[in-house]
C-alpha cells in the first residue's frame, strides 16, 4: 500500500464530517452521462447551482469553484474506457490525476484494481470522491485521496490517468516532461480530453489515440463546444 512516498489521508476514519466541506443537497444524483452505472452526486441543469452567479451562499458553500461537481468529457472517456477493458486495470494501482468527482479511481475499483489514488488539489473535490465512493459501495479499503500537488513528484503507481487537465498550453507544459518521465519508467499513461488547447500539434505527436466517444445531449450542454471525447496513451 502506498505510504511511503506521499501523505495520505486514508478514508477510515475521516476526521470530520464530509457535509461540512461539501452539500449534497446542491445537487443531484446522477447516471446521464457516458458511464450510467456509476451513480454521481453533481451539478445539472436541473440544479439552482448550475446558472447561479458567485454569491456569498456560494461562498460559504465552496471554498473554491465547485468543479467537482462537473462530470468533465476527459474522466467521462476514462472511466468508460476503463470499465470497457478491465484487463487494463485488475490488480493493477492507479494514480487518477485532478480526480474531480472520482469517477475514474470508482470505474477502477469496479474493474478490481489494487487500489486506487484520487488526487484533486480542491479538498472539496477529495471529499466527494469518498461521497461518491460511497454512493457507489466501493471498499473504501482500496480507496485513498490526496489534496497535494502530485505534479513532478515521483508515482510507484503502475496507472496514471490524467483527464481534462489540458485547459492551457501552460499547464501542458508543465505536465508533458512529468509524464514523459514516467513513460520511460514504464508507466501506462492515459489522458482523457475532448480537444482542449492545451494538446497542442506537437504534443499531440506524443499520443496514440485508443478510443473516441460521442457525448451524451446533456454533456454537450454542460460542456459548449465539445461533441465528441478522446482516450490517448502517452508514448
Amino acid at each position: 500500500m502506498p505510504f511511503n512516498h506521499i501523505t495520505f489521508l486514508y478514508v477510515l476514519p475521516f476526521k470530520k464530517p464530509l457535509s461540512s466541506i461539501i452539500d449534497t443537497n446542491k445537487t443531484k444524483i446522477s447516471d446521464q452521462h457516458l458511464t450510467p452505472e456509476i451513480l454521481l452526486y453533481l451539478i445539472t441543469p436541473e440544479c439552482r447551482l448550475f446558472n447561479a452567479r458567485l454569491t456569498a451562499e456560494l461562498e460559504n458553500l465552496f471554498k473554491n469553484d465547485p468543479f467537482w461537481g462537473f462530470y468533465w468529457p476527459g474522466g467521462q472517456a476514462l472511466s468508460k474506457f476503463i470499465l470497457e477493458h478491465p484487463d487494463l486495470i485488475k490488480g493493477k494501482s492507479l494514480l487518477d490525476v485532478g480526480s474531480g468527482c472520482g469517477a475514474t479511481s470508482i470505474a477502477a475499483l469496479k474493474k478490481n484494481a489494487k487500489y486506487a489514488i484520487a488526487n484533486d488539489i480542491d479538498e472539496a473535490a477529495v471529499c466527494s470522491v469518498l461521497v461518491n465512493a460511497q454512493l457507489n459501495s466501493i471498499d473504501l479499503h482500496k480507496l485513498f485521496v490526496s489534496s497535494r500537488n502530485l505534479i513532478g513528484s515521483p508515482v510507484e503507481e503502475e496507472v496514471i490517468c490524467v483527464g481534462d487537465l489540458f485547459y492551457d498550453e501552460e499547464i501542458a507544459d508543465i505536465l508533458f516532461p512529468w509524464l514523459d518521465k514516467l513513460a520511460d519508467a514504464g508507466k501506462t499513461i492515459l489522458i482523457g480530453d475532448p480537444g482542449r488547447h492545451g494538446l497542442s500539434t506537437t504534443k499531440m505527436h506524443f499520443l496514440t489515440k485508443l478510443a473516441a466517444y460521442e457525448l451524451t445531449a446533456n454533456c454537450c450542454i454542460e460542456n459548449k463546444g465539445f461533441k465528441n471525447v478522446f482516450v490517448w496513451k502517452f508514448r
